[in-house]
């Protein structure tokens, strides 16, 4: 089945100890979509402006993502730029420019609004309410917010929380939205908002699954050499939904693989600036890591050996 993704796309400026990479392909639009398209035909609405490179639009076309959802504006392309030390886990941001980005208002194309799964990138959830307005029986909608939505938007937020199946977000985020510090209780606050299931990203240490009948918890996998982790966020939301999708339903056992894929594909996104590793990216590489999570945590109970 088809995913819908819907979020930014831009141009960042990425500083970290180990380098400097500027005016590179970003967004939570392409993080997720180059991630999901391993998966399942990925349907991406956003907006750039007429700075954004060709070759990355031809790369996205490339591996399959219907681009018909796509504006190209006159202007200039959202911008970003962070600079990260040696805790990667935490990062100044030193610009933002919202450029065509601020006037978004996104317009479904006819054949998108039976898409089954959805993935609500991080923007403004007046424009996350509007894509569903605009869907018409969607099988499970997924959405990422940030603290700022939380503050300064809540009860547009408590609005589109309602019609939401799963909800990502990382500790601090979940914390503010649930008014709870405890984990377990914060998810019960949540649960009652709409999202039955609850992601909580941890970074560095992996991320966590909470719903009514379940908790799983999957670590972040071991790597020598991490350069950037920008995008590794929507690069999980990314294998995880088109996981999700390529399933066309929902289960434990298949939520749990899900969390493993996103996982998977977040372990590869830092290995490299922006999509850099990505790009190169080959299903056999895919398959070998998944199964490197899976020996990272099975084991025998006792009463089994």
């Amino acid at each position: 089945m088809s995913l819908l993704v819907i979020g930014s796309l831009g141009l960042d400026t990425v500083e970290t100890p180990f380098g400097t990479a500027e005016n590179v392909i970003g967004g939570t639009a392409v993080y997720c979509s180059v991630a999901a398209s391993h998966f399942t035909q990925v349907n991406l609405v956003g907006v750039v402006g007429e700075d954004f490179p060709q070759s990355d639009i031809e790369f996205l076309c490339h591996r399959g993502v219907d681009l018909d959802g796509l504006e190209i504006k006159p202007g200039k392309s959202f911008s970003w730029g962070g600079r990260y030390g040696y805790d990667l886990n935490s990062r100044d941001t030193l610009f933002t420019h919202l450029n065509v980005f601020e006037t978004f208002n996104p317009r479904l194309p006819e054949k998108y609004r039976d898409t089954p799964f959805v993935f609500l990138g991080n923007i403004g959830p007046e424009l996350q309410f509007s894509v569903l307005e605009q869907i018409k029986r969607p099988q499970l909608v997924a959405l990422d917010t940030m603290n700022y939505w939380i503050e300064r938007a809540p009860s547009e937020l408590a609005r589109v929380l309602k019609r939401v199946d799963v909800l990502l977000v990382n500790d601090s985020e979940m914390r503010q939205l649930s008014g709870e510090h405890n984990l377990m209780k914060g998810a019960r606050r949540v649960r009652e908002m709409g999202p039955q299931i609850i992601i909580v990203k941890k970074g560095e240490h992996g991320a966590i699954m909470i719903t009514p009948e379940q908790f799983f918890y999957a670590p972040a996998y071991p790597l020598e050499n991490v350069f950037d982790p920008t995008g590794a966020g929507d690069t999980f939301a990314g294998g995880f939904m088109g996981h999700l999708a390529k399933c066309g339903r929902v289960d434990e056992n298949i939520l749990r693989q899900a969390i493993i894929y996103g996982s998977t594909f977040a372990s590869f996104v830092v290995e490299d600036f922006s999509i850099g590793r990505l790009r190169q990216l080959r299903e056999e590489e895919v398959r070998h890591r998944f199964i490197n999570f899976h020996e990272m945590t099975r084991f025998v109970r006792p009463w089994e050996e």
